[in-house]
């Protein structure tokens, strides 16, 4: 049985940089990546903000080497912070080891299926993207792209919580022996489905996001793609590897309250921390900082905030959200804010919760709205999805 699960590389994308490297650059500086729409043609373009990745499919594919409009943009994405995550890792032939690919996605080959599907009536000239829509597509253009070709790959998409539950699959089939090393993570681009979709539930913001604010408005789409090399110790020992962090526990957990809503006193969300901290096997004392999911609509952060306080007490740890720098990148949300959780282990800093003013009425939390330097061995991390699906996990500095 592994003591705790590595982490040995790790690589993404996203509004805010195009690598691990230029990410923590914005999140010191304070620098967002919330701006209008440029890359998509929408009648809401003038009515909402986003976390856009500023680079068109073409210099994405330009990037990697292949032609005009080979893949759509979320194996483009995913492909760019695979490859990252492995080149930290060290790693030039992914069979080497027992090697799998889990990746989370909810929105999958959406972007080119919507906009070829009328087209495809009159021609079949754009097959490949219509038969790209479904999200295990994308996975499979990813392993393809890393060489992965006779291993374990598969796909989660359980909304928001889709990248989290791929770390926590990853990190079991490593404790069980099943796999020695699992890319884990996820991608999604932005699309026309989705900003109507999150239009019509009414929870988009026309303005920066505000998480934990009395005032907050909803929340910005983002786009990203993030994924995490996750080894065994036999393999860390074996090859020496360098261990950016580990991943120590995990907890998933459905409060079966709403097809889109959490419950309102956050009874999923204490459940998946409760577990993620008895598979850690720490108290929540033991926790030095909560990266929280903190969406800024309404119900998420009454809902989360109220399970912070039920599971933590009097004693709560310095919490933020990130996504006021990238946005909700919606199944990626997870994944990205994993590599920010190991960054802010392995930098001994918590990030600032940007555009916070008002504290919420219904009680007292108040954000950490600073960057703060403070000596962090154990992060917690929530991520939580439509169809009540709840997922936290627990980082540390030692196994």
């Amino acid at each position: 049985m592994n003591r705790g699960v590595a982490i040995t590389g790790m690589g993404m994308i996203s509004a805010i940089g195009n690598n691990v490297a230029e990410n923590f650059a914005s999140l010191l500086s304070g620098r967002s990546g919330i701006s209008k729409i440029t890359q998509i043609k929408t009648v809401h373009e003038s009515e909402i903000m986003v976390g856009e990745i500023p680079l068109t499919d073409d210099a994405l594919e330009n990037t990697l080497g292949y032609a005009h409009d080979t893949y759509s943009r979320t194996p483009l994405l995913g492909i760019i912070a695979a490859k990252e995550a492995l080149a930290q890792a060290g790693i030039k032939d992914v069979s080497d080891y027992k090697t799998g690919l889990i990746s989370g996605t909810t929105v999958g080959g959406m972007d080119k299926a919507e906009e070829y599907f009328y087209d495809y009536y009159q021609t079949d000239a754009h097959w490949n993207h219509i038969n790209g829509l479904h999200a295990g597509d994308s996975t499979q253009k990813i392993a393809d792209a890393i060489g992965l070709t006779e291993s374990f790959v598969t796909t989660i998409s359980t909304a928001c919580s889709s990248a989290a539950n791929a770390i926590m699959l990853g990190a079991r089939m490593i404790k069980s022996g099943e796999l020695d090393r699992v890319i884990v993570g996820g991608s999604d681009c932005l699309s026309k489905f989705t900003i109507n979709g999150f239009k019509t539930l009414m929870i988009l913001s026309d303005t920066y996001n505000t998480p934990f604010d009395e005032n907050r408005k909803g929340l910005n789409l983002g786009e990203a793609a993030a994924f995490l090399v996750l080894e065994s110790d036999k393999v860390v020992k074996n090859e020496n590897k360098e261990v950016l962090a580990y991943v120590k526990g995990y907890g998933n957990s459905n409060d079966a309250y709403h097809q889109t809503a959490s419950s309102e006193h956050g009874d999923g969300a204490v459940l998946a921390m409760e577990k993620a901290l008895k598979v850690a096997g720490i108290e929540p004392k033991d926790i030095d900082y909560i990266n929280a999911h903190g969406t800024a609509t309404p119900n998420n952060d009454l809902s989360e905030g109220r399970a912070i306080i039920r599971v933590f007490g009097d004693n709560i740890p310095e919490f933020s959200s990130t996504k006021p720098f990238t946005g909700h990148t919606l199944a990626v949300a997870a994944g990205v804010e994993a590599i920010y959780s190991v960054l802010a282990i392995q930098n001994n800093i918590i990030y600032p919760n940007l555009n916070f003013k008002t504290p919420m009425s219904e009680f007292k939390l108040l954000p950490q709205t600073t960057l703060k330097n403070k000596e962090i061995n154990t992060v917690l991390s929530n991520s939580f999805g439509f169809g009540g699906n709840c997922s936290t996990l627990i980082f540390t500095k030692e196994a």
